[in-house]
């Protein structure tokens, strides 16, 4: 199909190339000025209106450009900052002078994200954020990256100084799936982690155009999974952005909690372009970034267990001990019940065999059974607690990679054919290391990623192929490491038993001694058994101790000897499940394309039409999913189709948009989703409604996955993973287990997930220097997808392996509907003095949970959130600028699969709210055309974390140099 697909492609280039014919040339020239100062502008973009081609002013100003368009035609002239300016072409008018005003009215940005064709961002029939190349510059963030959580309704969950994953109306992650970002048309999802890298893998900062956000359900136009927003990141165009530039940024990186608590910090990139005339183009893009990164050290207990609630013991006080960021310690198992189901066997073995030494126990027992009238293993609770025991583990700082690492390549040709036709090869490459949080703290240690693109590119259509390549690295799992290298010391299976016997024994002999002198006293049976118990207890301390070290045997590693470090590298390098890599060369390959049907309507009615298929080629060489019968990966097919109208009414003030779509994933149904909006336009007031639907076919972890971690057995929701495990029938929901009411678990068909939204919203100019922009909307989800929890007991499980209960988390849709609500609303004024003082705020929230007991909902998002902003580019024309923001979000409850599934269920994993201010300084340098900045993020502290188990985010501190060959004065 893929050979198929690009002979097609190959084929359809030539014949339009044998199909062109020799026409008229008209060749366009003129210069730009500011309006104001008189000075000439560089790098002004003036195109052929509705034509691919175009050129940008040189460093005089001047342009020239050569178009077959006859006249009359229009150019558009336009540039960040300034006001655009459409200009008619005649044969008379052929040397334009140009005069640009700056821009002073708000609401001025033109969009294509939000219907696919080219509107302006106030008459958008949904919700549109938008990040400039003018935002890009300004920000005081250490990334554009890292700014879009300054963006209305758009939050950050960090993992890593080099990995955030974007939330948008709940339901928030730290790889959020219902969250598509695609860079140039490209989807950038990890194809085997089903989601962005956060820019590991995308556009350098010097090559970003602009940023669109669209918060809400986008999946009538871009597919599956948009469902709860839509990232569209678009490069600069070699023709239109030429030259040198380049980024030098340096720093300091602070944070209390970590090892070394300030730490330094590099970036470095540079952009070269060139337009070798109206026809070829290229660019090359190069970024380099290193630091140390934020350290995760959440030493809270969550076990639950032996009595104590969440954080309110350590390693010294709760024998069952789990620190949130500590690994290796997550395993239990009780003592009293593992010896009470063993003691018939050992009392039976001394009956058999009375002299032999090794049955004293048994043979103990029995005989103080007989004295006192009980069954041998009933006197257990005399002498040995009903607790749990966990071994000792390990801090994340002992196993995680904690050198991040990003180098990020990208180049591209453009060559245009003719005005109406323009093909594009790109390639991005990214490779790195960093830190992400699943269902384990995952070291992404040396991953890489490739994205290699082909687009045919025409006025009114597009047709696009691409493939991303997905290679792990040496990426793995922190808290099966920890695990492993207990196991290498010593395995459970032996570990357990060697610290309940000698526990059990140096008990035993010490109560049977207290409990025989008491009875030789001639006490009471009763009160020489109460006297007897007392005494011994108070040396459970001791008996404790003695049993981990004996458990120990003098085998356990310690962090920085060799022997831990040997223990470390061996399991780093051995795949899972027996080590602790993480194996994943998946491959996406997709196939798109579109046509605008609107010219040949004679614009009466706006019409586009589109289609897309795509493949999934699992790759995990049988470490992360699950294999078919014959051994192999599977793979996955799905297509799809849309079609959009769009006509004016009441003198154009009335816009009505109706879209549909229709996608079909080969393992589910096929899915309809439906877009209908209106726009009405009075004066600088825009009015808008719509009816938007979603859905997310599960992703192919959703699908496949069948991993151990630490806390659970993850699988895929698919009967042909599930089946493999007897669950239906065969196992307890976990919630009703920690209610004491066991419930039987049965399956039932699972479905994908879909939204119906409504949303209403208002954006406008007001007094002509505020502009004002509200949405709210109201969603119900359906078929939504949860985290379902099951246990099944050794009875069940039957594996002689595992010495406690066996515990299996997987996707499961919810019987009821699932419903949220939520508004936003942003204010930005233009002060006097070319200041903007800008403010927004959102409010998310569950109105409905579906009645969930058995399932995990994961909603993970302030209910309340607020930035502010103030500004200003050139103060008094000085050259000298200055940005700052302060941010503010609630607190909240975070629930993954990271977290222990019993502080889940019982919705105890809080992140507490936090408040962060960052500021920068910059400063213009016309005569090296640069422009030095210097800031700082989080700039007052404290530390703060966005979700479970993640890292503490500190300090950071930084001075900047970008150069820029076109920069203007």
């Amino acid at each position: 199909m893929k050979k198929l697909f690009t002979q097609a492609l190959a084929s359809f280039v030539v014949l339009l190339l044998c199909s062109f014919s020799i026409i008229a040339q008209t060749k366009l020239t003129g210069k730009v000025v500011d309006a104001s100062s008189k000075e000439t502008l560089i790098g002004v973009s003036i195109a052929v209106k509705g034509k691919v081609i175009g050129t940008i002013t040189d460093g005089n100003g001047n342009f020239s450009l050569t178009t077959s368009t006859p006249t009359p035609f229009t150019v558009t002239v336009s540039m960040v900052g300034y006001e655009r300016q459409e200009i008619q072409v005649t044969e008379k008018s052929k040397n334009l002078q140009i005069a640009l005003k700056e821009q002073t009215v708000l609401g001025q940005d033109v969009v294509v994200s939000a219907s696919r064709i080219e509107e302006s961002v106030m008459q958008s029939p949904v919700t549109v954020e938008k990040m400039d190349i003018r935002t890009i510059r300004e920000t005081p963030s250490a990334s554009f990256y890292d700014a879009l959580r300054n963006l209305k309704g758009v939050e950050l969950s960090s993992q890593s100084v080099t990995f955030s994953s974007v939330n948008m109306r709940g339901f928030g992650s730290n790889g959020n799936v219902r969250v598509v970002q695609l860079i140039d048309g490209m989807d950038n999802q990890a194809p085997g982690l089903n989601f962005s890298v956060g820019n590991i893998v995308g556009i350098t900062e010097l090559d970003l155009e602009g940023v669109d956000v669209l918060p809400g359900a986008a999946s009538a136009l871009y597919g599956p999974n948009a469902m709860n927003g839509l990232i569209l990141m678009n490069s600069k165009s070699p023709f239109l952005y030429q030259g040198l530039s380049a980024q030098v940024k340096t720093g300091l990186m602070y944070a209390s909690n970590r090892t070394e608590t300030t730490t330094p910090y590099s970036d470095f990139s540079i952009r070269y372009a060139k337009a070798i005339n109206n026809k070829f183009a290229y660019k090359i893009n190069f970024t380099t970034l290193s630091a140390e990164d934020w350290q995760a050290t959440d030493n809270r207990d969550q076990s639950l267990l032996n009595g104590y609630g969440l954080g309110a013991a350590d390693r010294l006080t709760n024998l069952a001990y789990n620190g949130v960021n500590v690994y290796g310690d997550e395993t239990n198992v009780n003592m009293y019940s593992s010896l009470y189901g063993a003691i018939p066997g050992m009392v039976t073995a001394a009956l058999a065999d009375p002299t032999n030494p090794a049955n004293a126990f048994g043979m103990g027992l029995y005989k103080f059974g007989q004295l006192f009238g009980k069954k041998p293993e009933d006197l257990l609770q005399y002498f040995v607690p009903n607790v749990a025991i966990s071994r000792e583990g390990y801090k994340e700082s002992d196993l995680a990679s904690y050198m991040n690492r990003n180098m990020k390549f990208n180049a591209a040709i453009h060559y245009r054919f003719n005005d109406k036709l323009e093909l594009i090869l790109q390639g991005n490459y990214g490779q790195g290391t960093t830190v992400y949080t699943g269902a384990d703290r995952y070291s992404i240690k040396n991953f890489s990623m490739g994205q290699y693109k082909a687009e045919l590119k025409g006025s009114n259509f597009f047709l696009r192929a691409y493939t991303t390549q997905e290679n792990s690295g040496d990426a793995y799992a922190t808290g099966t490491l920890g695990q492993l290298v207990n196991e290498v010391a010593r395995p459970s299976t032996a570990w357990y038993p060697s610290f309940f016997q000698t526990f059990a024994g140096l008990s035993f002999t010490k109560f049977a001694t207290e409990l025989q002198t008491n009875l030789a006293k001639g006490l009471a049976p009763a009160v020489a058994l109460g006297t007897a118990v007392a005494t011994n207890t108070a040396s459970y301390p001791y008996y404790l101790g003695t049993a981990r070290s004996v458990a120990d045997g003098g085998t356990r590693l310690y962090p920085g000897t060799a022997a831990f470090n040997a223990a470390v590298d061996a399991i780093k390098n051995k795949a899972l499940p027996a080590g602790a890599k993480f194996l994943d060369k998946s491959a996406l390959y997709h196939y798109e394309g579109m046509y605008n049907f609107t010219e040949k309507l004679n614009n009466k009615f706006e019409l586009i039409a589109g289609a897309n298929y795509r493949i999934y080629a699992l790759n995990s060489e049988g470490t992360l999913f699950a294999l078919d019968n014959n051994g192999n990966e599977f793979s996955i097919h799905e297509f799809g189709a849309y079609a959009q109208a769009g006509k004016k009414f009441i003198k154009d003030k009335l816009k009505i948009t109706a879209s549909m779509r229709y996608d079909k994933n080969e393992n589910f149904d096929g899915q309809f989703s439906p877009r209908l909006s209106g726009v009405f336009t009075e004066g600088n007031s825009n009015f808008r409604v719509s009816y938007q639907t979603g859905f997310r076919i599960p992703t192919t972890q959703d699908q496949y996955i069948n991993l151990l971690t630490p806390s659970a057995r993850l699988l895929g929701g698919l009967a042909v993973v599930q089946d493999r495990y007897n669950l239906s029938g065969n196992s307890y929901t976990l919630q009703s287990v920690l209610a004491g009411k066991p419930e039987a678990y049965t399956a039932k068909s699972w479905k994908p997930e879909q939204v119906k939204t409504w949303e209403f919203g208002y954006k406008g100019l007001l007094f002509e220097n505020m502009l004002a922009d509200f949405y709210y909307y109201n969603s119900t989800y359906i078929n939504f997808s949860a985290g379902m929890a099951v246990v099944q007991t050794p009875a069940q499980h039957k594996d002689p392996s595992v010495l406690g209960n066996k515990v299996f988390s997987f996707p499961s849709n919810v019987d009821n509907e699932v419903k949220t609500t939520g508004w936003g609303l942003s204010l930005d004024y233009k002060l006097p003095g070319n200041w903007n003082l800008g403010g927004n705020t959102s409010y998310n929230y569950v109105t409905d949970n579906g009645g969930l007991s058995n399932y995990t909902l994961a909603y993970n998002t302030p209910m309340f959130r607020t930035n502010v902003t103030l500004g200003n580019r050139n103060i008094a024309g000085s050259g000298w600028g200055v940005n700052a923001v302060w941010r503010f979000q609630e607190g909240f409850v975070w629930q993954s699969s990271i977290v222990n599934q019993a502080v889940n269920q019982l919705q105890q994993s809080y992140i507490p709210k936090f408040s962060n201010f960052d500021l920068a300084v910059s400063k213009k340098v016309s005569e090296i055309k640069s422009i030095i900045k210097v800031g700082g993020t989080n700039l007052f502290g404290p530390a703060y974390s966005t979700g479970w188990a993640n890292p503490m985010i500190g300090s950071m501190y930084y001075v900047s140099i970008a150069f820029d060959e076109l920069l203007n004065k």
